[in-house]
């Protein structure tokens, strides 16, 4: 017989008490963040203050202006997207995708690109930032595959593939050197668009059907559960104040300090993955 440990019996408690939120609240939409990919190799953003780690990722505007800005993102993704490409769901995403199965989730808005969460068994999901695994000509709207662009870039800087850096969130990579050399291939029907990650950067705006989508998602539930999100950034914190504006109970289970703290009628501190997957023990049906 295992050993109740003060962790894991701090773990079953917030699994009952989230247990008990969810039988209250049938209809339940979940909000997630990068908190729930943390287990599956991929780096988060914040601390549990809410403040960053590391610097902010690339900003839209810098991006799409700067030749050498788009040579740094792509040599540094070129080392660091295989950490996102090799992820497998957790269980965090498992436990997720349980209670879609089980009938107790109607809708998952994710803030994540990395599709664990479908690759997991979720069908009903808002991708609120878009999908990492593929990039868009910015001229003609084309779109591939990311990996397809990424062998390219491996033919075109072969020197690059002995890099070796930590990897960052979202396919990034802790990496400062000369990236001057680095050479980034156009649109190939076009001849002269730019390539970018089919997500949304800081300071791009999340397209409007997404948004409009996830926002009749939280009017038809009858609560919101915020999963893995300090909700620092507005486009999902806008979820937060809208539930709380219609008089929808809010819960959430994150390590941390959260910009909607005060909204909450249940916040849990407790392991993410840990937690989700004691669930289902204290859920009935």
């Amino acid at each position: 017989m295992d050993a109740v440990t003060p962790e894991s019996h701090q773990v079953s408690q917030a699994a009952a008490a989230l247990a008990q939120f969810i039988s209250c609240h049938p209809r339940l939409v979940v909000l997630s963040g990068a908190g729930v990919s943390t287990d599956s190799g991929i780096p988060d953003y914040r601390d549990r203050g809410g403040a960053w780690k590391r610097p902010p990722p690339m900003n839209h505007q810098d991006f799409m202006a700067s030749h050498a800005a788009r040579q740094r993102y792509w040599a540094r993704a070129l080392v660091g997207f295989r950490a996102l490409s090799e992820a497998r769901p957790g269980a965090a995403h498992r436990g997720l995708a349980l209670l879609e199965r089980r009938g107790r989730l109607d809708t998952l808005i994710t803030q994540n690109v990395d599709g664990l969460h479908q690759r997991a068994g979720n069908r009903r999901v808002i991708d609120l930032h878009g999908r990492a695994e593929i990039v868009r000509c910015m001229s003609c709207d084309a779109r591939r595959m990311r990996h397809d662009l990424h062998a390219e870039l491996a033919a075109a800087n072969p020197d690059w593939l002995s890099v070796e850096a930590r990897v960052g969130p979202d396919g990034d990579a802790d990496l400062e050197r000369d990236f001057g050399d680095f050479e980034v291939p156009g649109c190939w029907r076009c001849g002269r668009g730019i390539w970018k990650p089919d997500v949304v950067f800081f300071g791009d705006q999340v397209p409007a059907e997404r948004v409009t989508a996830a926002r009749a998602a939280v009017s038809r539930g009858d609560a919101l559960l915020v999963v893995g999100s300090s909700l620092m950034v507005y486009s999902g914190y806008r979820f937060a104040r809208q539930a709380a504006a219609e008089g929808k109970p809010l819960a959430c289970l994150n390590l941390g300090h959260t910009r909607a703290d005060a909204l909450y009628a249940l916040k849990l501190e407790t392991p993410i993955g840990a937690t989700l997957e004691a669930l289902p023990e204290h859920l009935e049906g």
